[in-house]
C-alpha cells in the first residue's frame, strides 16, 4: 500500500465520526469512551484494515482477562478450598485470578469506596463477607458479573450452603448418642466482618438443644476464632471450668483440631472422656478421625466462577442462587454415653 492511500487515525475518525482524540483514546483501551462509540470505532477501524495493537487489544474490547476475588483471610484451609476451586476454572478458561486480600477493616474500605477494582476485573467473586448495601451499590456500579460464595444476595448470583441446618445435624447427632451437657466452640464475639456463619451455625445449635429440652449453660460456649491455636487455648479455659461438657460442638474443623491437642495435653481421651465433632470436612478431620460435617468449598469457587464465565458471554442470563448439600461423617471422635454417664 502506497503512503498515500495509507490509513491513519485521522481515516478512522473520519469513518467513526468521531475526533482523532477520541480515537486515540479508544484503541488504547481509556475508559473515557462509551460503549457505542468504542464499538463505531473499532467497526470503522477493521472495515479500514486500521491495525489495532495487540498488547490493548483486551482493553479495547472492554475485557480485561482478568476475574477479581475478594476474601478476607487467604491461609484459612475454608477461603483457600473455595480460592483454589475457583482458580482451576478460571485457568481452564484462559482467565487470570487477581486476589484482594484483606484482614482489616481500613483494606476493606479502600477496596469497596474507592474502586480500586474499577477497570481491572471483569467480574468479581466475594467469599463469606457480608458487603452492606452502600459496599453492594459500589460493587454493582462497575457494570461487572458478581457472585457470591457462602451467602446469597437476590442482586447477583450465589452459591453457599445452609449453616443453620448443617449445623442442626451436628447437634442432633451428639444429642442422638445421649450427651445433655454439650459444649459450643464459636468464633469471635467481636467479628469486624460480621460473618453470617458463626451466628447462623450457633443457632442451629440452640435450636436443637431447646427443641430436645436441654439446659443451655452459657460457660460452655468458648471462642477459638476460627484458628487451631485460638480454639486450643480457649478449651484450655473450658477445662478449667466447673460441670465439664460431655461433647463439644466445633464451628469448624481446624477449631476442632486444636480442641483435639488440648484434650490430649490435659490427658483426656476423645470419644471416652469426651466426644468432639467439626464442621467442614477439612483433609486433616479424615486422618484425626474426627467426626464432622462435611462441605466442599473447592466446588462453591468453581461453581461461582463458572457462573461470572456465563454473564460474561451472555450479560443478561438468569441469576442463579444455589444452596449445596453437606453431609455428617461419622468417625471415632464421638461415642454414644450409656445411661449412667449421661
Amino acid at each position: 500500500m502506497s503512503a498515500k492511500s495509507r490509513v491513519g487515525v485521522k481515516e478512522v475518525a473520519e469513518e467513526a465520526g468521531v475526533s482523532v482524540a477520541t480515537v486515540s483514546r479508544a484503541l488504547r483501551g481509556l475508559h473515557h469512551v462509551n460503549d457505542d462509540t468504542r464499538l463505531r470505532i473499532i467497526e470503522a477501524a477493521e472495515k479500514l484494515k486500521y491495525p489495532i495493537p495487540q498488547t490493548s487489544a483486551k482493553k479495547i474490547y472492554g475485557r480485561t482477562n482478568s476475574i477479581g476475588v475478594i476474601a478476607p483471610f487467604v491461609a484459612r484451609w475454608y477461603f483457600a478450598q473455595v480460592i483454589n476451586g475457583a482458580e482451576q476454572a478460571l485457568r481452564e478458561a484462559g482467565l487470570d485470578l487477581l486476589l484482594y486480600n484483606f484482614s482489616q477493616m481500613k483494606g476493606r474500605e479502600r477496596l469497596f469506596q474507592h474502586q480500586m477494582l474499577k477497570g481491572r476485573v471483569d467480574g468479581l467473586i466475594v467469599i463469606s463477607v457480608p458487603p452492606t448495601e452502600e459496599e453492594f451499590d459500589s460493587m454493582l456500579s462497575l457494570g461487572i458479573p458478581v457472585s457470591l460464595v457462602g451467602m446469597h444476595h437476590d442482586r447477583c448470583s450465589s452459591v453457599a450452603i445452609d449453616d443453620v441446618t448443617a449445623a442442626r445435624t451436628a447437634t442432633q447427632h451428639l444429642v442422638n448418642q445421649g450427651h445433655k451437657k454439650i459444649g459450643l466452640i464459636s468464633g469471635s464475639p467481636h467479628d469486624p466482618f460480621n460473618f453470617s456463619v458463626p451466628q447462623d451455625r450457633r443457632n442451629g445449635f440452640m435450636q436443637v438443644l431447646a427443641e430436645s429440652g436441654l439446659e443451655w449453660v452459657p460457660t460452655r460456649e468458648v471462642y477459638g476464632d476460627f484458628t487451631m491455636h485460638g480454639a486450643s487455648r480457649a478449651v484450655d479455659d473450658l477445662l478449667a471450668r466447673p460441670n465439664r461438657p460431655t461433647a463439644i460442638f466445633a464451628q469448624s474443623d481446624e477449631m476442632a483440631l486444636g480442641a483435639l491437642q488440648a484434650f490430649r495435653r490435659h490427658g483426656l481421651k476423645v470419644p471416652d472422656d469426651i466426644s468432639i465433632i467439626g464442621f467442614d470436612g477439612h483433609e486433616m478431620s479424615e486422618f484425626s478421625d474426627l467426626t464432622t460435617i462435611e462441605q466442599q468449598p473447592s466446588l462453591m469457587g468453581e461453581m461461582a466462577a463458572w457462573s461470572i464465565m456465563e454473564r460474561l458471554k451472555a450479560p443478561k442470563s438468569e441469576l442463579h442462587s444455589i444452596t449445596l448439600p453437606t453431609t455428617l461423617i461419622v468417625r471415632n471422635s464421638t461415642r454414644r454415653l450409656t445411661e449412667h454417664e449421661s
